[in-house]
């Protein structure tokens, strides 16, 4: 599968009314065709079975490269994976999207393919630590984004609770950040993390809770237990 041949079928499948409910939506002026993720993700699972890894890559840069919202939609999908060896180039890629990041729900789904490379070698969390103070709030945001797993475990080994302590130092940071989106990303973390380990959210909301804004410190909070 080349690009040409992949935007064509997702052209295809497209349906202009909804592309320009879309394009308001997400109030952009990139090329939208209208499809619905599952419609994308089915497409993604058939060319994912027919390509080798390095066909993946290439396609899933290609897609990115056009532009086109359901197309970068693809890339992203083409690489959430669990396991892929070796994985350099796939998460070179991702990184190299982060900076072209304008709005939340592309940089959702890349997130969601880099979380899987982070997960797998954790080691990457310096590199992502390097996003934490960029002035390109997309790019700022991704570190949490793409750090979600860590909030996921009941019981974390040692390696796992300093990387969650890690992050939440970033978090700490972010704090003093007024975007709304930053914000957002601080509660939505702590949200997450509480399902699992809510007395270390509430020691969160403790210290660094006055400096959130009203609905992130809300967010994060709504879902804790009483103390």
């Amino acid at each position: 599968m080349n690009v040409e041949d992949a935007l064509a079928e997702l052209a295809e499948l497209g349906d202009a009314y909804k592309a320009g409910e879309m394009a308001a939506y997400h109030k952009s002026d990139r090329p939208f065709y209208g499809i619905a993720n599952p419609v994308i993700y089915d497409a993604c699972a058939r060319w994912r079975a027919e390509a080798t890894l390095e066909e993946r890559v290439t396609l899933a840069a290609d897609l990115w490269d056009s532009n086109v919202h359901e197309a970068r939609v693809a890339a992203a999908k083409l690489l959430v994976q669990a396991r892929i060896k070796p994985d350099e180039d796939v998460w070179q890629l991702i990184a190299s999207w982060v900076p072209t990041f304008d709005g939340w729900a592309l940089a959702d789904h890349a997130c969601g393919a880099g979380s899987r490379r982070l997960t797998a070698d954790p080691a990457r969390l310096d590199e992502v630590e390097t996003w934490t103070t960029s002035d390109h709030k997309w790019t700022k945001r991704s570190a949490l984004v793409m750090t979600l797993p860590w909030t996921k475990q009941n019981h974390p080994k040692p390696e796992e609770t300093e990387a969650r302590e890690r992050i939440l130092g970033w978090a700490a940071g972010y704090v003093q950040d007024t975007d709304w989106f930053i914000q957002k990303s601080v509660s939505w973390w702590l949200r997450e993390l509480g399902r699992h380990d809510a007395a270390r959210v509430w020691a969160f909301l403790d210290e660094h809770g006055a400096a959130m804004k009203p609905f992130a410190f809300k967010d994060a909070s709504r879902k804790l237990p009483p103390r």
